[in-house]
């Protein structure tokens, strides 16, 4: 089978890129630029690099390949979406229809427009199912009472804020919400809460939008997120269960355990 990645920033392209290659599929990644990894190369049968902006040429490349179907994997800095963009005539045209300019509206748009040019954005997550969250406990130890409560909040806060795009994650304490998620991503989002919660333990959540697909911005987590919930004396991590990427799974989990976080999978729908 042939795949086209897009690759955003992170390890997600990386990890797709490789299973792809371990199951024998032919891969062909486009690396944007601004955000992916040198490494996807070695992964991809063939490996192309375009601008954040350049449409025009990532139709072109998915045309020379054959490829009707292409999966985005990783993530595109929001800040540079709509600052440090540079879009070619077709990107330009899109971008003066939004009436919105968020993640949400301009990944929808580019979606529109590959269809009509005959070209499908498929699930994400289609060759990492393993590395979705699943529901309850995922970690040795459960979140007690008091995590509990913290996280069934910021559940129900994540969940509102991610549907009119603002961030993925929240940051709770004691049943307040300390912070929220914005442009920043999650990291920067915790250590702004740790330096507002004089000294309290801090809950993270992240939450995924409530539609129907796995398109684009999918919730993931991963080392990274475990150092920094460490930094920040956050203790709990709350995730949407099959919609949420634990990337580096086992070693994720492995590090949790050893940290005492509690991760839990929430059920959606």
């Amino acid at each position: 089978m042939k795949y086209a990645v897009l690759c955003g920033n992170g390890r997600f392209p990386l990890l797709a890129l490789a299973e792809a290659k371990r199951l024998g599929h032919e891969a062909v990644a486009v690396g944007i630029e601004e955000e992916a990894s040198r490494d996807i190369e070695a992964f991809a049968a063939r490996a192309y690099w375009i601008s954040l902006g350049a449409l025009s040429r990532l139709i072109e490349i998915l045309k020379s390949e054959g490829c009707t179907d292409v999966m985005f994997c990783g993530q595109v800095k929001h800040t540079k979406i709509f600052s440090a963009i540079r879009p070619d005539w077709r990107l330009a045209k899109l971008l003066l229809s939004l009436r919105e300019k968020n993640t949400d509206a301009l990944i929808g748009g580019v979606a529109k427009v590959l269809a009509d040019e005959g070209i499908r954005l498929v699930d994400s997550t289609t060759l990492l199912k393993s590395l979705l969250a699943e529901e309850g406990a995922l970690t040795k130890r459960k979140p007690d009472e008091t995590e509990r409560r913290d996280l069934d909040y910021g559940h129900r806060a994540a969940g509102h804020l991610s549907e009119i795009d603002i961030g993925q994650s929240v940051a709770v304490a004691e049943r307040a919400c300390v912070a929220v998620e914005a442009m920043e991503g999650t990291d920067a989002m915790l250590r702004r809460a740790a330096s507002l919660s004089e000294g309290k333990p801090l809950r993270l959540v992240k939450a995924s939008r409530r539609r129907a697909h796995l398109l684009f911005d999918v919730p993931v987590v991963g080392l990274g997120t475990i150092e920094t919930m460490r930094e920040t004396n956050t203790t709990a991590l709350g995730v949407d269960a099959g919609r949420t990427l634990l990337l580096d799974r086992e070693e994720f989990l492995a590090r949790a355990n050893e940290a005492r976080i509690a991760v839990w999978g929430y059920r959606v729908g």
